[in-house]
């Protein structure tokens, strides 16, 4: 399933199946708790989900890029990003998959 998206109407409705609330309430949920992630990282929080992984920001600093059409120096401004980082669990359970033999 290479290239396949899940989407917020998606998790809501797995939300819906496995907690059993309405459908209304499960994308309540899912809003409150993804409204609640970025609110922490937009205060510069990292946010710690066990058994999946890690959300943080980080400051990158600025730089000389290069256009890779004309070659030209560009400066990079600073920046934030974010930056994820798996749970060993997950990384597992993803790596599961990629056993030959098995399908994916």
């Amino acid at each position: 399933m290479v290239g396949k998206t899940i989407t917020r109407a998606q998790l809501g409705e797995a939300v819906y199946q496995e907690v059993g609330l309405s459908r209304n309430e499960s994308a309540e949920l899912l809003e409150s708790v993804l409204s609640e992630m970025s609110t922490a990282l937009a205060r510069g929080e990292t946010v710690k989900i066990s058994s999946f992984g890690s959300f943080s920001v980080r400051q990158k600093g600025q730089r000389i890029g290069r256009n890779p059409k004309t070659g030209e120096e560009v400066p990079i401004l600073p920046r934030k990003v974010l930056v994820f980082r798996p749970s060993q669990v997950l990384k597992s359970r993803i790596n599961e998959r990629m056993t030959p033999g098995m399908p994916s």
